[in-house]
């Protein structure tokens, strides 16, 4: 009985926060909530960032993955060290390795062309589409007709707003209670300027990854380029500089304990209001099953890697990804079953009910028996989850995913662009494309091979009725390693698909001449893809039956919490969020508390000389002169890396600009500390941290590590 109470107690709790600094808050509901803005330092007036084509909202963009911002009238870009990772790993050999080493262009023709799918979306415009979405909508609808009367819609609206060089998209708010149309800038050529070595940008590794104190210097810089008439372009040489209509304004004095701060960023999501059944369906199986996936996957791709460095750059952003989620899931099992989170959820699905039946009515308890039909609803979904991970695994071999994307994208091609499956669009052609380009450098043969045979490993234990019957014909009895290992070999020997001009011949080529293909890989890829479209037909289905159910949900909530005087905020979707807290430190456990701050004194103190503890020698010997070139904080008397804040963030947020309270840029956020890790699912304003590195560092590891001094003068900082 005690542990219900005490969840009940935290259910009520978390229920009154978002009033505190819980929240990722759309712009156009900050004035909602201006008195709390003013109220933690906000000097701005709420209202402008509202504005997304004024500053500073106009300075933000997003990398499709991670956050950034125009900091020069040329387009130059700031961002995370791990978020310009990808081009670093493309630009690399085991010869040059501008990961391990670093990379400065002195001037914009040493700039090197980024990975053909790297994106910079500048957004100018976020508009409510809900009624235009659901206009159509009926209750009479089965789900596979609700899924596919919403895709249509939504494919209208984007063929409407759409024009040369803007990409438009509808985001699903609140799991479908609203729809919004949002319209951004896609400029296509983005090139590596600058990005510290290994040793700075990713200082402690996975070692201090998700932990506090922190001392990693993680940020990069791109620039983003368009053709001679200013509209956006794929790579040429003869591109120029995009030209921003707002940048940041650095301050090169930073921010001191207890000042204001806020991100603005893309954060990509967040699970505040699922059910308890989904917490526990996490907790269950959904990080334990991904953890052994993702630790076997390593290992792979790292003996691989040891036996041939070539491997280890080519799989340098697919394994710091790895790691990264893989420390990830740890900290969300651990922080779910500290928090008690799966009672918590249910005290708070106990509250609501109680709140609607309280309230009385036919819709009220409508709502109660559709909350019912959603819990039905979440059950019914694991019935599949086996078979969805699994034949995802088989599909992630590069040569496997690369035909199947070239089946279905000649199949889509007949049909008129309005009845093709988003994703084949005539306008995602160019992704497509960009993919297949640059396969190579981020594949393997023997790796990719591999990664084939362990999905297949993982499928052959299916049952029966959840195989697939064209993968089942191409393996016959092959079940053990061994003969899963020839069979994959054999296919891969019988494919030109490793070649680039070959993929390129095949992206252009129509259903007819795939379907006669020889090729070994394309016959199996035309073999699984009607089956596999089967299933993701019937995933569909269960999608818009769950699209009228979950939208109930949350109308519910979105009541239960006006009632409190409480405005809700939408889950994380990758859509620009802003999130606002003070520079604060945090006690996590009985008797430690963690100062705000870290400083280059700490670099000294965890330096072995061995990766990832392995500074430059230039940047010890700095410090131990301290040799900040007025760059230290005078309150803390030393030159600060890092700090912490009540910030909400999760990923997608990375490279984010903290700004100050008058809108300039004091850092980029980029972790979060151990306690924050489960803040995806519930947030606690008194152990939730985001950790910022701060401008000071960046800025002085410019100037008198890597005499960056063009880019400073570019961003108006003032010469040391």
């Amino acid at each position: 009985m005690r542990r219900v109470l005490l969840a009940a107690a935290l259910a009520a709790g978390l229920a009154g926060t978002a009033h505190a600094v819980e929240g990722m808050w759309q712009p156009a509901q900050l004035p909602k909530i201006a008195d709390t803005l003013k109220q933690h330092g906000l000097k701005l007036d709420p209202a402008k960032l509202t504005d997304l084509t004024a500053y500073p909202m106009g300075a933000i963009v997003s990398l499709g993955g991670c956050t950034a911002s125009f900091v020069s009238a040329d387009a130059l870009i700031v961002t995370n060290h791990h978020c310009g990772y990808g081009a670093l790993q493309y630009n690399s050999t085991p010869q040059k390795n501008l990961i391990v080493d670093g990379f400065l262009a002195k001037t914009q023709a040493e700039e090197l062309q980024g990975s053909p799918d790297m994106r910079v979306f500048v957004t100018e415009e976020i508009r409510d589409v809900t009624k235009d979405v659901t206009a159509k909508l009926n209750d009479k609808m089965s789900g596979a007709e609700r899924y596919k009367a919403i895709e249509l819609a939504i494919k209208e609206l984007v063929k409407g707003c759409e024009s040369d060089g803007y990409r438009c998209d509808v985001y699903t708010f609140h799991g479908g209670y609203s729809y919004q149309l949002i319209k951004q800038l896609e400029i296509k050529d983005v090139r590596l300027v600058y990005a510290p070595p290994e040793s700075i940008g990713k200082f402690g590794g996975d070692v201090d990854n998700w932990m506090w104190p922190r001392h990693t210097g993680d940020f990069s810089y791109l620039r983003a380029y368009v053709s001679k008439d200013g509209k956006s372009a794929t790579y040429a040489k003869d591109n120029v500089p995009y030209h921003p209509k707002h940048v940041l304004k650095v301050n090169p004095q930073g921010v001191e304990q207890g000042d204001y701060v806020m991100v603005v960023g893309y954060p990509g999501r967040t699970n505040r209001y699922r059910l308890a059944d989904e917490v526990q369906s996490s907790i269950d199986w959904v990080y334990p099953t991904q953890i052994k996936v993702y630790e076997d996957t390593l290992n792979i791709i790292n003996t691989a890697g040891k036996a041939d460095p070539k491997v280890a750059v080519k799989y340098a952003s697919m394994v710091a990804s790895l790691n990264n989620y893989l420390k990830n899931f740890g900290g969300q099992l651990e922080g779910l079953r500290r928090a008690d989170a799966v009672n918590v959820k249910r005290a708070q699905e106990a509250q609501l009910e109680m709140w609607l039946k309280q309230q009385g009515g036919a819709d009220n308890t409508a709502l109660v028996a559709d909350i019912g039909k959603l819990r039905q609803a979440i059950a019914a979904d694991k019935s599949t989850r086996e078979r969805s991970l699994d034949l995802g695994l088989v599909n992630r071999s590069s040569m496997l995913s690369g035909a199947l994307r070239l089946v279905r994208l000649s199949k889509e091609r007949a049909k008129p662009d309005l009845q093709r499956d988003p994703g084949y669009q005539q306008r995602d052609e160019v992704r497509i494309e960009a993919a297949l380009k640059q396969m190579e450098r981020r594949y393997d043969p023997k790796v990719d091979q591999q990664l084939m045979v362990y999905g297949l490993q993982r499928y052959v234990t299916l049952p029966k009725d959840q195989r697939l019957p064209a993968l089942d014909a191409w393996l016959g009895d092959a079940k053990t390693e061994a003969q899963l290992s020839q069979k994959v070999a054999a296919l891969y020997a019988g494919s030109q698909l490793g070649n680039t001009d070959e993929r390129l011949k095949w992206f252009k080529a129509d259903a007819r001449a795939i379907d006669a293909s020889n090729d070994s890989m394309l016959k199996l890829a035309v073999a699984m893809q009607p089956q596999l479209q089967k299933l993701e037909d019937e995933q569909d289905a269960r999608a818009g039956e769950m699209s009228k159910l979950r939208p109930r949900y949350m109308q519910a909530m979105i009541a239960w919490k006006d009632s409190q005087h409480l405005p809700v905020y939408p889950d994380a979707n990758s859509s620009l969020r802003v999130t606002f807290g003070n520079v604060q430190g945090v006690a996590p456990r009985d008797g430690v508390s963690y100062a705000p701050f870290t400083t280059v004194q700490g670099i000294l103190e965890k330096d072995t000389g061995v990766e990832p503890f392995n500074s430059p020698k230039a940047e010890l010997a700095a410090i131990k002169a301290k040799a900040f070139d007025g760059y230290a904080s005078p309150k803390l008397g030393t030159l600060p890396v890092d700090f912490l804040a009540d910030l909400d963030i999760t990923g997608g947020n990375s490279g984010s600009p903290a700004m100050d309270a008058n809108g300039q840029l004091v850092g980029l956020a980029f972790d979060g500390n151990w306690e924050s890790v489960s803040g995806d699912w519930l947030f606690n304003p008194q152990l939730n941290r985001s950790i910022q590195v701060d401008v000071r560092y960046m800025l002085w590891v410019m100037h008198h590590l890597d005499h960056a001094d063009n880019l400073l003068k570019e961003m108006g900082v003032p010469a040391k």
